[in-house]
């Protein structure tokens, strides 16, 4: 029987040295370089993660229906700590986000559960940042598991999910009987 273990507990130096897990982590790239950088994460074989919305623009001649960043300047990297170095190289990346100088990983369960959601068909929007409300948890759908503020938009509910790490947030519609 196989076991992994997040952390060993050989002592070096008097401390206890984690084991190297792969951990997703926020990269702040330049001004409007998200699609870029992560076109070149993807040449380079980094698992990365650029979550978009649809809007749709009109200019006197046309409207068209363009596709933007939910976190304008982020881009989400799935990369050990010491493999940093390799996303710092990338054209456009200017730093990862840190803490006390060391990169601040994210929370797991945020990361994929709005990657499931976005493949499963939720239409997420940029929202101003909230960090107080009614706590609520979607119990069933694309989004389940998932925790954020309720806000009532016109006779529709919505889901405010805040990713406090880069202090940004996104809505989505959701139907009352999912949540609890």
């Amino acid at each position: 029987m196989l076991e992994t273990a997040t952390q060993s507990a050989l002592p070096v130096n008097g401390s206890a040295v984690t084991e190297q897990q792969s951990r997703w982590y926020a990269a702040y790239t330049c001004s409007r370089h998200e699609k870029h950088v992560s076109r070149q994460l993807h040449e380079r074989r980094i698992d990365c993660f650029l979550p978009t919305y649809q809007s749709v623009r009109r200019w006197k001649d046309r409207r068209k229906e363009v596709e933007f960043p939910l976190f304008p300047g982020y881009i989400f990297v799935h990369i050990m700590e010491a493999e940093r170095v390799r996303v710092l190289q990338v054209s456009g990346v200017v730093q990862l986000v840190t803490f006390n100088g060391r990169p601040a990983p994210l929370e797991d369960s945020e990361i994929e559960s709005l990657r499931c959601g976005i493949a499963n068909g939720i239409w997420p929007e940029p929202h101003p940042y909230l960090t107080a409300g009614r706590r609520v948890r979607v119990k069933h759908g694309p989004l389940a598991g998932v925790e954020g503020f309720l806000v009532r938009r016109k006779d529709k509910y919505r889901i405010v999910i805040s990713i406090d790490l880069i202090m940004r947030s996104i809505a989505a519609e959701v139907q009352v009987a999912d949540l609890e």
